[in-house]
């Protein structure tokens, strides 16, 4: 059993209410002994702080606001984002980013939403953990602004090509791999990126309760996904690779560590 780290859990959402306890206890049975709760909102990032203080050495944060909620990110919002950002528990800024897919808020309001919390992240000395979806021009060239004040990133989730991939790498960025690379449909640029990628980037998450893998072999009632199911996405990753599964347990628990102050 490896000790892995979930770094992309959103443990806050509504579908754990009824058995959070026992979702975390699934997840420690299985070996991944830490996981770093996602926030979205300035409520869900709040909730992730909250959650995370109540479980130390086990459970970290992020703080931030996803492009999806762009337009809530006021002067307040960002005010209280910083406030979070001081806190020990948490370990990143973000999610934030560009996600020109959905388009759920206007793309200039993406763009400034981006901006301040890349300053906010600079400010706080702290990571970004990012989010990247048919965006990569915009998103490359606001990141590259800001990014040799910002102590490291991670593009969370990540979907994309080899080519993008390279750009990311060479901006210094981590890459988290979620159990997209499970999807036979969706998942072959992803499949192929990994080939590629240097064992001291590689960060492995679930996005639970998103991104279930499609090739889960007993798929839990609901389609819900949970950090426990991260070794098949580790089992994933090293086939893809070609490399031993501890080599890249072993890496991406340390690179976690590493990035995040763990």
């Amino acid at each position: 059993m490896h000790d892995l780290i979930d770094i992309g859990a959103n443990l806050t959402h509504d579908a754990f209410d009824a058995d959070r306890a026992a979702v975390m206890q699934r997840a420690d049975a299985a070996g991944v002994r830490r996981q770093i709760v996602t926030g979205t909102t300035l409520a869900a990032s709040r909730d992730a702080v909250a959650l995370a203080s109540e479980h130390p050495g086990v459970l970290f944060a992020t703080a931030g606001i996803h492009p999806h909620h762009a337009a809530e990110l006021d002067n307040e919002t960002l005010a209280a984002l910083g406030d979070l950002a001081a806190h020990a528990e948490v370990v990143a800024v973000g999610e934030c980013g560009l996600d020109y897919f959905r388009d759920y808020a206007p793309r200039d309001a993406q763009r400034l939403a981006f901006e301040r919390q890349l300053e906010l992240a600079a400010d706080a000395r702290k990571p970004v953990f990012l989010h990247q979806r048919d965006a990569h021009e915009d998103f490359v060239a606001q990141l590259r602004t800001v990014l040799n004040r910002i102590p490291g990133g991670v593009a969370h989730c990540f979907t994309g090509t080899r080519a993008e991939m390279r750009a990311y790498l060479d901006m210094g960025l981590h890459i988290g791999i979620t159990g997209w690379i499970c999807d036979e449909r969706r998942g072959h640029d992803l499949q192929e990126a990994v080939r590629y990628l240097p064992l001291d980037r590689i960060m492995l998450e679930t996005d639970a309760p998103y991104l279930l893998p499609r090739d889960l072999p007993k798929k839990p009632n609901g389609r819900r996904n949970e950090p426990s199911v991260l070794p098949h996405v580790l089992q994933a990753v090293a086939r893809c690779m070609g490399r031993p599964v501890d080599d890249i347990a072993a890496a991406a628990t340390r690179n976690a560590e590493q990035l995040f102050g763990l």
